[in-house]
């Protein structure tokens, strides 16, 4: 019975590891291509491209220099009550999710609006 209560509280242990988030600095985010993490730092610019749908937010720097961008896709931009662009704008914002390298530079491709947060610290 002992080994069976053990096995199940290490069972719940890794799982609750499974969903905890690494937290990182947006300065770090090019070393953590292909891992899902959540990126806490101000968004300092963006720009809403009507022909292809899709937003950029730069965070960090202003472009060329971004230290991240987050993406936001077609559909997913109605998620939102506003324009990100506008809405998160020299505010400090949590963004979750899987960075991958577009083109040489970070990304989060951001679907759902639980994703991107306002920073409460």
């Amino acid at each position: 019975m002992k080994k069976l209560v053990i096995i199940c509280l290490l069972v719940v242990a890794g799982a609750i590891k499974g969903f905890a988030q690494t937290k990182i600095e947006a300065k770090d985010a090019a070393k953590h291509i292909n891992e899902t993490v959540m990126v806490c730092d101000k968004i300092v610019d963006g720009r809403y491209f009507d022909n292809s749908k899709t937003t950029l937010l730069n965070v960090g720097a202003p472009h060329p220099n971004e230290l991240l961008t987050v993406v936001i896709k077609g559909d997913d931009r109605k998620k939102f009550t506003g324009e990100p662009e506008t809405i998160f704008l020299n505010k400090k914002v949590c963004i979750t999710g899987k960075i991958i390298d577009y083109k040489g530079k970070p990304e989060i491709i951001v679907t759902e609006t639980s994703q991107l947060t306002l920073d409460k610290n």
